[in-house]
């Protein structure tokens, strides 16, 4: 079968730059999930390896080396993207509580994927496990650390109770945090980051000019409950990161 079965859509690649995450669900080899969590309980047991993780835990790069990951990670970063060296196991444990709301990134606002999150999960996750939780259409907007800390939950927020071997991908700059563990099991979470090599010339995804219509009715879709002036500006700037992916190449998304 031909890699490029993987690449996302227009309409895919729409949906990420306007929702800033994709859920993906590889379909790996039986006990490969449950081989990864043992490993992480032997490793993880005393200390946390941080960015070693990889090292400790080599079959780790079978997860982003899986077909589906590769495809995703293409189309949004190009061929050429790189594995950056900072990584890191959350190991939310019984009785952990919430994370405050935070950007990753160093709230850079370029408008553009240069940067991409990948949170694999080796074990389901339920509610009560302390999913990881997206603010959607959050990665057009910056906001201070001390401020975002004392906001709660949002009703437009996604929860990622997720079954084993899912890998959720998020903008650098999305919202998130880890929810309170309530219950009596440790939930692992792997963070990978993933960077852009080159500028990008063409698209780099199943990019079809005949039906682009769609993808360009995702980018009027109102992601989070906005002013309807902040709604017009961000579709205007995720038209200008779609025109960025394409290489600024046409006019479609004018």
């Amino acid at each position: 079968m031909s890699n490029k079965q993987y690449l996302l859509t227009d309409e895919e690649v729409a949906h990420f730059i306007t929702y800033g995450y994709r859920i993906v669900e590889p379909d790996f080899p039986d006990g490969f999930n449950e081989s990864i969590c043992n490993e992480l309980d032997v490793e993880l047991a005393h200390t946390n390896p941080m960015n070693a993780i990889l090292d400790r835990v080599p079959k780790l790069n079978q997860v982003y080396d899986h077909p589906k990951v590769r495809g995703v990670l293409v189309s949004l970063l190009g061929k050429d993207f790189r594995m950056a060296e900072h990584r890191h196991c959350h190991k939310n444990e019984p009785g952990t509580r919430s994370q405050y709301w935070h950007q990753d990134s160093s709230n850079e606002r370029h408008h553009r994927i240069e940067c991409v999150l990948g949170f694999y999960y080796p074990q389901d996750v339920t509610t009560d496990m302390g999913p990881t939780a997206i603010v959607p259409g959050t990665h057009f907007r910056n906001a201070p650390s001390d401020r975002m800390a004392a906001y709660g939950n949002f009703r437009e927020q996604v929860v990622t109770t997720v079954k084993a071997g899912t890998v959720v991908f998020a903008h650098y700059d999305v919202w998130h945090a880890a929810t309170a563990n309530t219950s009596n099991k440790i939930r692992y979470m792997l963070k990978f980051l993933f960077n852009r090599g080159s500028e990008p010339r063409i698209p780099s995804w199943n990019h079809n000019p005949q039906e682009i219509d769609k993808a360009m009715e995702v980018f009027g879709n109102k992601v989070c409950d906005v002013a309807q002036s902040d709604h017009y500006k961000e579709g205007g700037l995720r038209r200008e990161m779609w025109n960025h992916l394409i290489g600024n190449s046409s006019s479609l998304a004018q």
